[in-house]
């Protein structure tokens, strides 16, 4: 069987959980890599300058060395020779100025300028552009003998190329490992959601009237949590349908018989003329009604007894009250059937954790099975008493008759659905709810529900007994 219900497909906006986790793992891992990355190159890039420029400062040093004074003033004494041993670079152009003071030259190169060091600064470095080049120049200060300037140039093509090795050699291979991690955790991240989607393929392609747990193949304990809860959900569904096709055909079959009693009464009353047989008619009609209605009601009570387990808050109660507004609904009642209803222990406030309506249920169900049922034999008084007890362990509420009781075999298949004792049998009345429902009333409150022969007899005690609080 399949069904039209139809549901909104996806939006296609919206990103699958892959994506999403991929997204999550690689944007934050991608800005660490790149914060990563442009530190170390910065590094790199800074020390290896250092090192370029400790070369450069040498090289000053070196020349500064070579200058000497004479009658003519400072001389720098080197030749051609030395002065490209001293200044040689094979991938760079090296150019330099040996300057007096006042900015003229003593040798090198004219018109070769850079910033002089100021303060007790000996050394000072500077970017300059020379016959048309970038430059990366040194100005060394010397006092001896006599105040100079040195100035050495070098061309930047070998810090340039540093600088791209850094970055091919580091950066590059890093983005390859970050698009082979982005390939493998789609990957991973895919076939860890395999199940996931097995469970989604599952589930959507369920009928709606299977209730069958769903197969859960689960990679991760989250995944197997998930199907562990669809798998509850639907129990639970398939527990409240039960129940309302158990209610249903409850309600049909045990109306049918007294609504065709009450259809046959009507009719027979309207085929008499006799005022008197009439009024009879009515009132079996009346009565037959009346069983009716108490059908009705319990149907409904042992409804909710079974939709309760979902649903069903317990919280403090009072015990006391409840028995005290119970009993006073069926004194009349007791009164009119000649039945002695006394209530014992109440004399101080009982708490316990049930709910209300479920207590009043039971209690009502036992008193209406006890005046029913529970009546002492013709010639005897017959006596009903609602009891409260306290212990250590447990809180007791007991309805006790002086009737003919039950025997053990009795008293464990009343506890079933739909089973009536003999005297119902005999009397033709109940419809073997009342008992079940307790029982079911007493389980949704974590209570204990039992029925006992009174010793010495005869009569039949039901007691319901709530843990203490």
């Amino acid at each position: 069987m399949t069904t039209d219900t139809t549901y909104p497909a996806p939006t296609a906006s919206k990103l699958s959980l892959r994506a999403r986790l991929v997204n999550h793992v690689l944007w934050p891992l991608a800005l660490t890599w790149v914060l990563g990355t442009s530190m170390t190159v910065g590094a790199a890039y800074y020390f290896a300058q250092q090192a370029f420029d400790r070369a450069l400062v040498d090289d000053a040093h070196a020349l500064a060395a070579q200058v000497r004074a004479s009658p003519d003033g400072l001389t720098l004494e080197l030749s051609s020779r030395e002065m490209g041993a001293v200044l040689f670079d094979q991938s760079e152009n090296v150019f330099f100025a040996v300057q007096r003071m006042d900015g003229s030259v003593i040798a090198g190169h004219p018109g070769l300028h850079a910033k002089w060091p100021e303060g007790r600064a000996r050394s000072l470095f500077s970017d300059i552009t020379y016959l048309g080049k970038n430059l990366r120049a040194v100005a060394l200060m010397r006092s001896e003998p006599a105040p100079f300037i040195v100035v050495v140039g070098q061309t930047n093509v070998s810090r340039n190329q540093l600088l791209r090795n850094v970055l091919t050699y580091s950066v590059v291979p890093q983005i390859f490992l970050l698009l082979a991690l982005t390939f493998w955790l789609r990957r991973e991240i895919g076939r860890e959601l395999l199940p996931l989607n097995a469970l989604e393929t599952s589930v959507g392609q369920r009928d709606a009237q299977d209730l069958n747990p769903v197969p859960v193949s689960a990679s991760s304990r989250d995944i197997e949590h998930l199907g562990l809860a669809i798998n509850a959900l639907l129990s639970r569904l398939n527990h409240s349908l039960q129940a309302q096709r158990e209610f249903s055909g409850n309600v049909a079959h045990e109306l049918r018989t007294p609504l065709a009693g009450i259809r046959a009464l009507a009719e027979y009353g309207l085929t008499q003329a006799d005022p008197q047989v009439l009024h009879e008619q009515l009132h079996l009609v009346a009565l037959s009604e009346a069983r009716a209605s108490r059908l009705v009601e319990q149907l409904l009570a042992l409804a909710l007894a079974e939709e309760a387990d979902a649903g069903v808050q317990t919280e403090v109660v009072d015990l006391d009250a409840i028995v005290h507004e119970t009993v006073l609904r069926y004194m009349p009642r007791a009164d009119a059937l000649g039945v002695d209803l006394g209530v014992q222990g109440l004399e101080q406030p009982v708490l316990v954790a049930g709910n209300a309506a479920l207590i009043e249920g039971v209690l009502g169900n036992l008193l209406d099975n006890a005046l029913r049922y529970g009546r002492a034999t013709p010639g005897q008084h017959s006596t009903v008493t609602v009891s409260i007890a306290r212990s250590a362990q447990a809180v007791s509420l007991s309805v006790e008759d002086n009737g003919p009781g039950l025997s053990f075999e009795d008293r464990r298949r009343l506890l079933q659905r739909g089973v009536r004792g003999v005297v119902s049998d005999r009397l033709g009345e109940g419809a073997g709810l009342g008992l079940a429902i307790v029982a079911k009333f007493a389980q949704v409150m974590s209570a204990r529900f039992e029925l006992a022969q009174v010793t010495p007899g005869p009569g039949l005690r039901a007691t319901l007994q709530f843990p203490a609080s």
